[in-house]
């Protein structure tokens, strides 16, 4: 099996619509299409469980999740992304989630999408006749994949549905409640333990970018650092590490190019495919796979989107220290684009602040022009194009980097400190992260280290890979850091919408109106 059968793949795991004719009695109208897809027809084969799970998959690459509008609800509502213009994109950003919005919508349909299809695969996978390890496999990945849309959805909405069987199998589905969270929870954790007993260590090269065993171990652990259970976190944490299977690259840039996807650092990705087709869609045959994302992050001149700009604190922090040789951070160059003469030599390469065709700020912009920060990882800049859009909406096959290792040593070293308020820094916590600061050329921690600076590292490391809003969440600094800080939200509004519990997005407005059970999010 090929990669790119992965890549887009679409599978009918279908909920059966029924159709009913009042006053027709012809034989005609009664006969049954032998090409119709149906659950007696479908779940037979091995191939059927492969072609089921790859679907389960493809939600992903939906335009309205990871290959575009899932960055509103992550990246866009840290404190270091500063969205451009008042629109349905930009407003989750500042606490105006509410009901009517697409992005509330979108995100949460595809999400429930991937659930759903996981579902089928663990109803009616274990029926058929096939070959053991293979179904142990592919019902590991339907775990994998419905803890991961659950960790989501609990993150994102908190309040959300609980549901773990086919919508067939629901004799009432407008019974259906919002769970208590900590059942999420308890969900996710049972089904990320059930995925890790039951997926490979790793897939032979056709098959690269299906979860694994490191995937679902490296998602236990930061659920249980989410959940402040620390011991259970570092211990998963330390099986990634102990296990050999991963280690950082050499160079930083390597995780975000095309050319260096699914690499030794790598746990999960989105396997994104510029195939050439367009559309706006992304689960259906014909329509693109490829990621989208990239105008919301380009710098202004460089996309046909609103956009965005960095924070001027989060570039002052990579440049508060210098490398062992005295010069900028080289993940300062792969993460934003700047006004700057400065350079680095790192792995035998001269780094400057670039951006498409290899252009400077005062190139860009002027000498005489504002100096702002901008965007830069993830861009597709070595493949020479002119901007973020000059073929199309997914004109990038980039593949986005949602778990690397240098993730893991960061997370298993606040796991080992007790994250804020726990204790001193260990040996076995400084270790872990002067592995990360050695790769970027960086001074060596030593037992002076706090969680502060495992943070600062974490900016560092990680921005625009989906992940800073949600330690804000978990450290319960979303107030204090962004709501108290209007002028991070300078360009879309301030922070004027928040109140207690805009922490979280609301409830959708089609399923408050189809539900009558569910209720509004706190706080709208």
């Amino acid at each position: 099996m090929n990669i790119q059968i992965l890549k887009k793949s679409v599978v009918l795991t279908a909920v059966l619509g029924t159709g009913i004719m009042f006053g027709c009695n012809e034989e005609i109208l009664d006969q049954k299409n032998p090409n119709a897809l149906t659950p007696s027809t479908f779940w037979q084969t091995q191939e059927d469980a492969t072609k089921a799970i790859l679907g389960a998959y493809s939600p992903f690459t939906h335009i309205w999740d990871y290959a575009r509008f899932e960055i509103f609800l992550s990246d866009y509502r840290d404190d270091v992304v500063n969205g451009y213009g008042t629109s349905e994109r930009t407003g989750i950003g500042n606490f105006n989630g509410i009901s009517l919005g697409n992005g509330t919508m979108w995100v949460w349909s595809t999400n429930y999408q991937g659930i759903t299809r996981a579902n089928e695969v663990l109803f009616n996978v274990p029926d058929i006749k096939m070959d053991a390890t293979l179904r142990d496999n592919i019902l590991g990945e339907a775990y994998f994949i419905r803890a991961y849309n659950y960790f989501q959805l609990v993150n994102n909405w908190l309040n959300v549905p609980l549901i773990t069987q086919p919508i067939t199998e629901i004799k009432d589905p407008e019974a259906i409640t919002q769970a208590d969270p900590e059942e999420v929870w308890k969900l996710i954790i049972s089904d990320l333990t059930q995925a890790q007993k039951l997926l490979p260590q790793k897939w032979n090269a056709a098959n690269v970018g299906r979860a694994t065993w490191g995937t679902a171990t490296g998602y236990l652990g930061k659920v249980y650092l989410y959940r402040k259970n620390f011991q259970a976190a570092k211990a998963e944490f330390k099986k990634i590490i102990d296990s050999g299977n991963y280690k950082l690259t050499d160079d930083y840039s390597d995780n975000f190019t095309e050319d260096k996807e699914n690499n030794s650092e790598s746990l999960f990705e989105i396997q994104l495919i510029a195939d050439g087709n367009g559309g706006w869609g992304g689960d259906a045959p014909g329509l693109g796979k490829g990621a989208a994302f990239q105008p919301d992050i380009a710098p202004a001149g460089f996309t046909g989107q609103d956009g965005m700009r960095i924070n001027q604190w989060a570039l002052d922090l990579f440049l508060d220290e210098k490398t062992i040789n005295g010069e900028v951070d080289p993940r300062t160059y792969t993460t934003m684009f700047w006004n700057t003469t400065a350079k680095t030599n790192y792995r035998g390469k001269t780094l400057a602040a670039t951006t498409y065709e290899g252009k400077t700020y005062t190139q860009v912009y002027g000498a005489n022009a504002k100096n702002l920060v901008y965007g830069n990882k993830f861009l597709d800049t070595r493949k020479g194009y002119s901007s973020s859009q000059n073929i199309s909406w997914h004109q990038s096959g980039n593949n986005l980097r949602l778990m690397r290792y240098a993730d893991v040593l960061l997370m298993y070293a606040e796991a080992e400190m007790g994250s804020f308020g726990g204790g001193a820094a260990t040996q076995a916590a400084v270790d872990a992260v002067n592995l990360v600061r050695k790769r970027a050329d960086m001074p060596l921690f030593d037992l002076k280290m706090t969680m502060q600076d495992i943070a600062d590292e974490r900016v560092k490391e990680l921005t625009l890979e989906r992940s800073r809003y949600f330690d804000l969440l978990r450290w319960g600094m979303v107030k204090s850091r962004i709501a108290d800080n209007p002028q991070f939200k300078s360009e879309s509004g301030g922070t004027g919408a928040y109140k207690p519990g805009r922490e979280y997005i609301d409830i959708p407005q089609n399923e408050l109106d189809a539900n009558p059970n569910f209720k509004h999010n706190p706080g709208y």
